[in-house]
């Protein structure tokens, strides 16, 4: 089930290529899901297309300054 706000869609992959990407999402403490998601803003980034950083949603601190 897809978080709120996030598109849903069924991917076919080959498995060597699934397996790596867990392997680098372990390695940088991410999600395979969130890994996926981090390469295809690069891959835009790399052909010249911004994209608004993604809501982190809950756990985000709502301000950095000291009280």
């Amino acid at each position: 089930m897809a978080s709120p706000g996030k598109k849903s869609f069924p991917l076919r992959i080959d498995p060597v290529l699934w397996s790596e990407i867990e392997r680098l999402a372990a390695q940088e403490l991410r999600s395979a899901n969130a890994q996926v998601e981090y390469l295809l803003r690069q891959a835009l980034q790399q052909r010249g297309r911004s994209l608004p950083l993604p809501d982190m949603g809950e756990g985000k601190p709502e301000n950095d300054s000291p009280e």
